[in-house]
């Protein structure tokens, strides 16, 4: 009995390919557009808060004062780049701005005044940071002789500003072994309130626009250590801020 065979015919289509189909590549590019431009939307968004950042964080290296801000926002910018039009700053940016600058002139001023203070801005306000060894006697609060040059300053920028003053006493890590202050609590805020007190009686301050405050070593500038640090930690801090702030 004959057999039948029956051939197939040959199959000449090339072997299919390994890994995804080619569609998928183009899937991923067009996820990957779309999601750099969202990206370059939320950029657009909070563009003005970067420029605010950069044009404070110039100042430190084009006028020497020290800007409160993240390490990766730092930005250097020459004097004459502070009017690029990309800049732009809406009124209280300018007020702020103007401020930290006139505080520098006063501060520059004079040469005692110049190595023992210092400016500090933030988008809140700005703070004038002075060693507590030039304005008071060692473990008291009693103002020096010569601690009128600063506070005289500090009352000028009260009287030229429509700002808040909050004046912050700070302390380092050593307790003080003072019957009157047994703590560094009690010396950071007598310090405070004596500093307040002269510049509400020789400058004619409105009480309503002052506060003093003793923060003692829980805002160190830096770590207390060295005899050297716990001196930077040793300061009074006169805070200038917008009056509709309630800021400590």
């Amino acid at each position: 009995m004959a057999k039948i065979v029956i051939l197939k015919p040959k199959n000449n289509d090339p072997p299919p390919e390994e890994g995804l189909p080619p569609w998928m590549a183009t899937f991923a590019d067009m996820v990957t557009l779309l999601l750099c431009f969202f990206v370059l939307l939320l950029s657009f968004a909070s563009n003005d808060a970067e420029k605010f950042k950069e044009l404070l964080g110039s100042i430190k290296d084009a006028f020497g004062v020290k800007i409160e801000r993240p390490e990766a926002d730092h930005l250097a910018l020459a004097p004459s780049d502070l009017q690029r039009k990309e800049i732009k700053m809406d009124s209280n940016d300018k007020r702020l701005l103007g401020l930290v600058l006139r505080i520098k002139a006063l501060l520059d001023d004079d040469e005692s005044t110049r190595k023992s203070s210092g400016v500090n801005a933030d988008q809140d306000g700005v703070i004038m940071s002075t060693d507590s060894a030039s304005l008071f006697e060692p473990g008291t609060a009693k103002l020096k002789p010569g601690a009128n040059k600063v506070l005289n300053k500090v009352i000028s920028i009260l009287k030229e500003n429509n700002y808040n003053l909050v004046v912050r006493g700070h302390t380092d890590n050593i307790e003080t072994s003072s019957k009157k202050f047994p703590t560094n609590w009690e010396l950071s805020a007598a310090r405070a309130a004596r500093a307040l007190r002269y510049i509400a009686e020789h400058g004619g301050i409105s009480t309503k626009r002052l506060k003093a405050v003793g923060y003692a070593d829980t805002q160190p500038l830096v770590k207390n250590d060295t005899p050297a640090n716990r001196a930077k930690n040793r300061r009074i801090e006169f805070f200038y801020h917008k009056p509709a702030r309630d800021s400590w």
